[in-house]
């Protein structure tokens, strides 16, 4: 069921409960007060029959022809009955009948006064004291003008709540079209955008209700589709040239060497040569398959408590592995008197590869003598390494790409690398919930500073 049908409906369901208890209250009452308000008019009849029946030879002739006059203003289709101690009717008046049962008069003498509804006729019994006898005086009526009043109300009642109902269900389907209609602009806008034209935008987003806000999250989310299919095609594009280029020079090797026979000298430089371009290949596939358990989610890879000092220093001496020539200085910028303050939480191996890439880079950016320098902060939630070299530096456009995977710049592009090792440190550090943050000034070095949360808050007093 579509939105707008709900809405309708619901809107429809709403107004009609309350339109329906409201004429139901309205007839309801009304019905009692009319009920109640003819007993009292009956009740006066019986009163007045018995002053005018059994009191005449009691009173003044004044009062008997008041007690008279007030007798013959007769109700509708009345009848009363007047019985002495002893259950005789004495008196009756009346056209038609009314069924006066031994137990009615038993109730009447038991309680005073007695009122019964006999469909439309209505009939109050009452004990009156006369001459220190008790006598009995039932007056009933019908209340023809008020149940003709009550009937007409009913009809208004019941054609009215039927045409607001319809008033209701119209205006319902006009409020929730106008209602929706925002919404539908957006579905339509949506249904235009497809993996070719990412760069369209919804045009509701400018407003601060719902829709706006919707709008808003979904232009959100098409800036990083586009972000992440743009990433997606440069990584293709650029993994494809770089598996392309050692497997292009391995064949050419092959054919020169498949061409003529040669001395066994030349056949083990030719070897050699593949051998290097296989081990770029091998290399190139673990930074692959680094980066995919990088993206891996935090629950599957497995979490344990680490030393930062002992993560750089660990880092620090297989990069001089690598780059036998770098000179790593690693220091403290305020020492904790506490050895917890310097534990993470983290997989000890993704540390270690992120650490030792981003030291890598800064000697190998740094020139043929790297002088290189480590600093370890403690911060009240965070640990801060911050890896500073003296080497050539990026442009600011180059730093904004520098975490796109396969990314180089332009004056690297001589020195040996895949582009992997910044994007796998950022995947790798994001992982741990922590940051990385590259600032860099062409010919004045790199600055590249990681941020981990501690596994202890340490508050000093």
């Amino acid at each position: 069921m579509k939105i707008k049908t709900k809405l309708t409906l619901q809107f429809t369901a709403i107004f009609t409960g309350i339109l329906l208890l409201f004429s139901v209250s309205v007839y309801y009452f009304s019905s009692l007060y009319r009920t109640n308000d003819y007993y009292g008019r009956i009740l006066n009849r019986a009163y007045a029959t018995a002053h005018y029946v059994l009191d005449a030879d009691t009173v003044s002739p004044q009062q008997h022809a008041l007690d008279q006059r007030l007798y013959y203003q007769m109700l509708p289709k009345e009848v009363v009955h007047v019985y002495d101690p002893q259950d005789r009717l004495i008196f009756s008046e009346g056209e038609d009948g009314i069924e006066v049962t031994p137990a009615l008069k038993q109730q009447i003498r038991r309680l005073g006064e007695v009122r019964v509804l006999r469909k439309d006729r209505q009939l109050v019994g009452i004990r009156y004291l006369h001459r220190g006898k008790i006598y009995l005086v039932l007056a009933s009526s019908v209340d023809l003008y008020n149940l003709m009043k009550l009937q007409h109300l009913r009809t208004l009642l019941i054609t009215g709540f039927v045409g607001a109902v319809v008033i209701v269900v119209l205006c319902g389907i006009v409020f929730s079209r106008a209602a929706l209609r925002p919404f539908q602009k957006v579905v339509s806008e949506v249904e235009k955008i497809n993996a070719s034209d990412l760069h369209r935008r919804l045009t509701q987003a400018d407003g601060a209700d719902e829709v706006g806000q919707l709008a808003q999250t979904f232009n959100s989310m098409l800036d990083r589709l586009e972000t992440a299919f743009e990433a997606q095609r440069t990584f293709v594009h650029s993994a494809s040239h770089e598996l392309r280029t050692p497997l292009t020079a391995m064949i050419g090797e092959l054919q020169v060497a498949l061409l003529n026979r040669r001395q066994p000298e030349e056949y083990e430089r030719v070897l050699q040569s593949i051998l290097e371009d296989a081990q770029l290949l091998t290399q190139l596939s673990n930074g692959l398959l680094q980066m995919v358990q990088a993206s891996t989610d935090t629950t599957k890879v497995p979490m344990e408590p680490l030393r930062m000092d002992e993560l750089v220093w660990q880092a620090s001496a297989e990069a001089r592995k690598r780059q036998p020539k770098m000179v790593l200085d690693v220091q403290f910028s305020d020492l904790p008197e506490e050895e917890r303050e310097l534990i993470v939480r983290g997989n000890e191996a993704l540390l270690l590869i992120a650490m030792v890439n981003v030291l890598e880079n800064a000697a190998k950016f740094s020139g043929e003598s790297p002088v290189i320098s480590a600093t370890i902060e403690v911060q009240t939630r965070f640990l801060i390494l911050q890896v500073r070299d003296q080497g050539i530096g990026m442009t600011p456009d180059d730093v904004r790409k520098v975490f796109v995977p396969f990314f180089r710049a332009e004056n690297v592009r001589d020195i040996s690398g895949h582009g992997i090792g910044l994007p796998l440190a950022e995947k790798i550090i994001k992982l741990h919930r922590g940051s990385i943050v590259v600032d860099s000034q062409l010919h004045q070095g790199t600055v590249v500073t990681i941020s981990l949360p501690k596994l202890y808050e340490v508050y000093k007093l």
